[in-house]
């Protein structure tokens, strides 16, 4: 990737916020939104420029995203959904499906085969980390009521 840290923040930045305008995300879930985007992309980009695997990269990326939206979710009082779709909006591989038609359009279907994998491959990292971290997220004992420090069946019969 020959972008730098900036542009990746910003760009990250503005095409979550763009995005979660379009679906008429509340005002006040902007800023957090966008703030979780950056921390998803910016993982992300760090783990690919060492080297890491994209698909490997995408996981981390999404996963961090997942467990901050969550987390951000139940500060605001708001639902998680509205911080994971802006979590994942800089890591959605649109151009790599866009390659992929552009490339069978053109009869070049071995090329248009292995970017349309690649870019299935990425998707799947997503809903993966997405998923990894609304299970952490659900299994974890920090958002418990504190009036019930015992899940029910935990008891001994």
């Amino acid at each position: 990737m020959n972008i730098s840290f900036w542009q990746a923040a910003l760009g990250s930045l503005g095409g979550s916020v763009g995005f979660a305008l379009l679906a008429h995300a509340p005002l006040r879930s902007l800023l957090p939104g966008g703030c979780i985007a950056v921390l998803s992309f910016l993982i992300y980009w760090f783990l690919a420029s060492l080297g890491i695997s994209e698909s490997l990269s995408v996981f981390a990326g999404s996963l961090a995203g997942a467990l901050a939206g969550h987390l951000v979710s139940r500060r605001m009082k708001m639902i998680s959904t509205i911080f994971l779709v802006s979590a994942i909006v800089p890591v959605v591989p649109g151009l790599g499906l866009y390659r992929t038609m552009s490339l069978l359009a053109q009869g070049l279907t071995a090329e248009g085969a292995d970017q349309g994998i690649r870019a299935m491959i990425t998707i799947a990292m997503i809903s993966l980390g997405l998923g990894a971290g609304s299970f952490i997220d659900q299994r974890s004992h920090l958002h418990r009521n504190r009036k019930d420090p015992e899940p029910p069946g935990s008891r001994p019969a």
